[in-house]
């Protein structure tokens, strides 16, 4: 039989820990000077990018960076990408993830240390609880008095930046999809489509909770990045490692003076712990809860600075290069390390698809035709016997501005053709056709010629425009279909 073990007094045993409050300290240094530095740069560029103006002509809006999801355009500065360009896009993406590999591989975690949005703007929200609830003990001391009308206060005023803030950041997504200050002024008037408002109430709302609330359980629990960047590093990547065999065993300062030698250079302090964003301890070796956002350097050597004891127990180091120290041997330079084949490979490849897409935007062609035969029905025999087929012939215009064209055919001998709007009368093998700034002008062309023939000839489309340097031409093949042949 099989045994029922009985449940305990205080019930059944939990299968998760419940989250404790991570109350990071003030740290000044050179890692928290330029996490400083990152939070203002991306922050402003996220916040400002919508409102910088590019002058396009008077075809196309002057919005530098823009979505344009009504026309399907794409503009960033002075590229435009249409709907079928979006490999560009995805190149974009593939480069994204290529430089990820890139960073990774050299320094680690540092893209989630420094740039990764949720750890922006957890940061920005950690500097709000400082500047309402103080620094680490006052927030602790706020956390666990209880609930009174002055810490209801601070807490409502806290939330409301929270709010603010995540108001200001969906407000800002949404402007990178119509023209900005056209749609600040629909927003606050009211007139606004209603996909915007509800964009901004779900970017507020994930916003506040993601950054203001989960913070570090998105990058331990929910961020997949964790458990996929191992693979991309190696004994020769830098990461903030703690060198135990330097720190342990563990002492005060005063034990340490009492028993010269049996202790290491770690106190035991407390500040590399109490610096961490996420809250974990270093000292425990390689975690997943380390984004290497280094703000523990910055403590342990403002520490050892204290006690009088070398810099770099908390260090940005290389497996090997540790090791190396370890055992005394000269250990190699950060730039020998972060420049070596494998990193190398990782940007050349970078490069090489960032530098293929600007040739390719710089040398593709601003003019296009396309035309697709009417199938139902193929051919119609008009009353002096010629034979007639329909063809919608789309003529895309790549540039801001609007151009006169030539549409000709090429073979089909005796073969005219007129658009829909016109009449046998007005056919001819060639005419003009003006396809308006930035746009795909898609028109009907009726295509007539003798009986007598193949019953399926090849011709061409030709569109043509400009002179000289400015020409441009494009061609489309075709086929007219009859009722038989010779």
């Amino acid at each position: 039989m099989n045994r029922v073990e009985p449940i305990p007094p205080d019930g059944p045993p939990k299968l998760y820990e419940a989250r404790k409050a991570v109350h990071n300290k003030r740290i000044d240094g050179p890692f928290r000077r330029f996490k400083w530095l990152v939070m203002a740069v991306t922050l402003g560029i996220y916040y400002g990018t919508p409102w910088i103006r590019w002058d396009r002509g008077p075809y196309a809006p002057d919005q530098a960076v823009l979505v344009d999801l009504a026309n399907r355009r794409f503009y960033m500065f002075g590229i435009e990408i249409w709907p079928h360009e979006f490999y560009y896009v995805a190149g974009l993406l593939i480069m994204a993830g290529i430089g990820l590999f890139v960073i990774t591989s050299a320094v680690g975690r540092a893209w989630c240390g420094y740039t990764c949005p949720q750890t922006v703007w957890t940061d920005l929200f950690q500097h709000v609880d400082r500047f309402v609830d103080g620094d680490r003990n006052a927030r602790m001391r706020l956390d666990a008095a209880p609930w009174t009308w002055g810490k209801l206060s601070r807490r409502a005023f806290k939330w409301t930046i929270y709010l603010v803030i995540g108001f200001w950041t969906g407000g800002a997504w949404i402007m990178y999809f119509a023209d900005a200050p056209t749609l600040v002024r629909d927003f606050w008037a009211g007139e606004a489509a209603p996909a915007a408002y509800i964009a901004v109430a779900i970017l507020t709302f994930t916003t506040v909770a993601l950054g203001g609330f989960m913070r570090e359980q998105v990058c331990i629990y929910m961020c997949p990045w964790p458990r996929i960047q191992a693979a991309m590093m190696d004994e020769n990547s830098l990461t903030v490692t703690y060198k135990d065999w330097r720190g342990e065993p563990r002492g005060s300062v005063k034990k340490a003076e009492k028993n010269p030698g049996a202790f290491g250079d770690c106190i035991d302090c407390m500040q590399c712990v109490q610096v961490c964003p996420t809250g974990i301890d270093i000292r425990e070796g390689p975690q997943i809860g380390c984004i290497t956002c280094a703000l523990c350097i910055d403590a342990c050597d403002r520490v050892m600075d204290q006690v009088g004891r070398p810099r770099g127990l908390i260090d940005y180091v290389t497996l090997e290069g540790a090791e190396k120290e370890q055992r005394g041997e000269e250990v190699p330079g950060a730039v020998r390390s972060i420049f070596r084949p494998r990193t190398m490979i990782y940007f050349a490849l970078w490069a090489g698809i960032g530098l293929a897409m600007l040739f390719a935007v710089g040398t593709r062609d601003r003019l296009t035709i396309n035309a697709i035969q009417e199938r139902n029905p193929t051919f119609v025999q008009l009353s002096d016997g010629d034979i007639r087929n329909s063809f919608d012939v789309r003529i895309r215009n790549m540039e801001n501005r609007p151009r006169e064209m030539t549409l000709t055919l090429d073979g089909l001998d005796g073969g005219v053709m007129w658009a829909g709007s016109g009449n046998r009368d007005q056919a001819l093998r060639s005419f003009a056709i003006t396809v308006p700034a930035d746009q795909l002008l898609s028109t009907r062309i009726f295509v007539a010629a003798p009986r007598d023939g193949a019953a399926a000839e090849d011709f061409s489309f030709v569109v043509a425009t400009g002179e000289g340097e400015d020409a441009e031409q494009a061609i489309e093949a075709a086929r007219f279909a009859r009722p038989g042949g010779e």
